[in-house]
């Protein structure tokens, strides 16, 4: 390799590292199990200061590999230019977070907001697939750490009166695939439920995508940013008009 390429692949490295600088790996130990997660931080970021915060679950098998790559297509960039906290844990021996590894919240929840100053000690709570799943069954279970619920592709399991009940002060946000008809489908039914009670719902199908959505990636993360902030004017039957 000559000095000229050699010095290009060092810049190029260099400027990859500091883009992704602000991306840390961590672990903590909840309900006896650690936790292994990634947590964004702000450009700049101040201890002292509070921020606005995501807790956002990966799709798949919601291990370390899946952490990583919705972190770079859904998260951090945006996160960055937005000045975010952004955490994304991966499931616990392998169990998903709407199954066993559900057990450790709200242990973490506290420790995040223990470790980071969170505007109004409330997060958001998002998620892809499985992920998205993920983020409504927990905000159904533990409703007063969140302000919004974001699934793409995502929907509440087993919508008993209780937890649909438990997501009404909430932004809610629902992005499916055109093609992928299954989910499509399950979502828009639930959709008009929620807003059947005054609840705030936003609904999008994405045309021509499937399952995995390529306008939620990369500059088109900024929708989901869009969808959270909306609950900082307050959401539910007293918030801002329901989106059709």
């Amino acid at each position: 390799m000559s000095n000229l390429r050699l010095v290009r692949l060092l810049l190029i490295l260099a400027a990859a590292a500091t883009l992704h600088a602000k991306a840390y790996d961590k672990s903590a130990d909840v309900a006896g199990v650690t936790v292994h997660y990634k947590v964004v931080l702000p450009k700049d970021y101040d201890a002292a200061t509070a921020y606005p915060a995501v807790l956002a679950f990966p799709p798949g098998s919601q291990g370390p590999d899946m952490v990583m790559t919705t972190l770079m297509r859904n998260w951090q960039p945006e996160a960055e230019r937005r000045a975010y906290i952004v955490f994304l844990p991966a499931a616990p021996n392998g169990e998903l977070f709407f199954e066993g590894g559900a057990r450790v919240f709200p242990g973490f929840i506290e420790r995040m907001l223990a470790e980071y100053k969170i505007t109004g000690n409330k997060l958001h709570i998002a998620g892809m697939s499985n992920g998205g799943i993920s983020a409504f069954v927990i905000a159904s279970r533990f409703p007063q750490y969140f302000l919004s619920v974001t699934g793409f592709p995502g929907y509440l399991p087993d919508a008993t009166p209780e937890r649909v009940k438990a997501l009404g002060k909430m932004c809610i946000s629902m992005y499916a695939g055109e093609l992928d008809t299954g989910w499509a489908s399950q979502m828009q039914k639930q959709a008009a439920q929620f807003k059947a009670q005054g609840m705030t719902v936003h609904f999008s199908i994405e045309k021509g995508e499937g399952h995995v959505m390529s306008t939620l990636q990369g500059p088109g993360a900024a929708r989901l940013f869009e969808g959270i902030e909306e609950a900082r004017a307050g959401c539910g039957p007293s918030g801002p008009s329901t989106k059709p």
